[in-house]
């Protein structure tokens, strides 16, 4: 396979961040140093990424995990915080998170060790849903409703229409469910600052089929097959339907 798909299935780098790698001079095969795209490399060749070697674990995990509060959303952090492969280390594997979640969101973080199946999640174009429960500050009216439904500029730029549930109303604060197909930075939070709520609390519950049920903060499970199944067909079929039109 291309060296790039390589160190991606390897969970090391993301597609695009392994091609910025390969550009930068950051990784050899049998130790020669590559700058080009494209080439091809196999499972008999030894591939480094900054001197170290990577590789493609053989047994494949598909991991659901309740992400703590204060937990960063990476393999490693610079500043020392808690990372959420702290969480699966018990796995013996390399484990990599699917798409991010902010420090102070908790909830959903679906976690695996192969980077197709990853991509099928994380990539725009599988518009993939996501449900967020929502405490913010206020009360939600059904303009802020209607706004929020159908797209708000944040960072120059307009949502894709959402869905948006109110779960409970009190004097100064709100519970709302919403669902989106994006997975932007810090989205669900601009997006109910825009229209005045500041959100004080927020719980990814879901990813496409794959619900965090009463799954208790910090532990994981493993995902059926039922649910590796349906992201697989979920992606399928919206890449038939791409090219039918």
């Amino acid at each position: 396979m291309r060296l790039q798909k390589y160190i991606a299935q390897t969970g090391a780098l993301s597609r695009r961040k392994a091609e910025d790698a390969i550009a930068a001079g950051r990784v050899t095969v049998n130790g020669k140093t590559i700058t080009e795209m494209g080439v091809v490399v196999s499972e008999n060749d030894r591939i480094c990424l900054d001197g170290q070697p990577i590789y493609i674990e053989q047994k494949k995990y598909y991991i659901a995990l309740n992400k703590p509060k204060g937990y960063v959303t990476t393999a490693s952090d610079e500043k020392g915080r808690a990372v959420v492969t702290e969480l699966v280390a018990d796995i013996p594997a390399r484990l990599f998170p699917v798409g991010r979640l902010d420090i102070n969101t908790d909830g959903l973080l679906i976690m695996t060790n192969d980077g197709d199946f990853a991509q099928l999640i994380a990539h725009p174009s599988r518009e993939i849903k996501k449900v967020y429960l929502v405490t913010a500050v206020g009360i939600l009216t059904e303009k802020d409703k209607l706004i929020l439904e159908n797209g708000v500029v944040i960072d120059g730029e307009k949502t894709a229409p959402a869905t948006l549930m109110l779960v409970d109303q009190k004097q100064t604060l709100f519970q709302a469910r919403i669902t989106i197909h994006q997975g932007r930075n810090r989205q669900v939070r601009k997006m109910f600052e825009a229209v005045g709520h500041r959100v004080i609390d927020l719980t990814r519950e879901q990813v496409g089929p794959v619900k965090l049920r009463r799954l208790p903060t910090g532990q994981y499970r493993n995902l059926t097959q039922e649910e590796i199944t349906a992201i697989r067909e979920n992606s399928t079929g919206r890449r038939k339907q791409s090219k039918s039109l």
